[in-house]
């Protein structure tokens, strides 16, 4: 799996250069991410841009995902969603258990108003 990694002040932004997400691609990237939190990275962008088909099995890996980090009071937010991947997940029921944006710049301003949302529930 071909993926990228950027590095931002409050967040991490992965993108997949791939044109299909499968399974045990989801797998590989749930073992990465899960590494990825317990070196202390809050706060993961899923950057789907390229992604023109997923299977059902990726999808609920990625909405699994998501709900770890929401339980350790982390962000996970999916952007950039073709028009193809944006249907088969709606069509699934799945598109309304995920937190997605259509930019990276708009999944960015998620995780900074989950960051602020979390210190002033934390006070």
């Amino acid at each position: 799996m071909k993926v990228k990694i950027d590095t931002r002040e409050k967040f991490h932004v992965i993108t997949i250069n791939e044109l299909t997400l499968a399974a045990n691609m989801t797998a590989e990237l749930n073992e990465y991410v899960v590494k990825m939190q317990q070196n202390g990275v809050k706060n993961v962008v899923l950057n789907l841009q390229d992604i023109k088909n997923i299977n059902n099995a990726a999808a609920e890996t990625l909405v699994k995902m998501q709900q770890s980090f929401y339980e350790n009071n982390t962000s996970f937010v999916i952007c950039g969603l073709s028009k193809e991947v944006e249907k088969f997940l709606d069509e699934d029921g799945l598109l309304e258990l995920m937190n997605t944006t259509p930019t990276e710049s708009e999944a960015g301003d998620i995780v900074q108003m989950e960051e602020i949302e979390r210190e002033l529930l934390g006070e």
